[in-house]
């Protein structure tokens, strides 16, 4: 009896990345062999934030990031209504705070 492969993939998680990142804007950059994310938390009143994780995709990877997010809001909504769109809202960078001097 031949046995099939186990197509499972282990994946382990430490407890420190398991607490996550908080993070309310993304930057997008890309070239032609790579798209580039940045994911940042900018606070109110505060000239400077940092990038607290970037992930590097391949295109390809970036597309199946895309649709693999698009299926995920798609659920969501379905299940808890629309998520208000941002498109309209007008958010100034410096959320109420000292404005940044180079």
């Amino acid at each position: 009896m031949e046995q099939q492969p186990n197509n499972q993939l282990n994946i382990e998680i430490s407890e420190e990345m398991a607490e996550g990142a908080y993070a309310n804007l993304a930057i997008i950059t890309h070239s032609n062999a790579e798209f580039v994310i940045d994911f940042v938390n900018v606070m109110p009143g505060t000239p400077k934030s940092r990038v607290k994780s970037r992930i590097i995709f391949t295109p390809m990877h970036a597309k199946r990031f895309m649709k693999a997010l698009e299926e995920n809001i798609e659920r969501f909504e379905a299940a808890n209504g629309p998520i208000q769109d941002l498109e309209h809202i007008e958010i100034p960078m410096n959320f109420g705070g000292p404005t940044a001097q180079a």
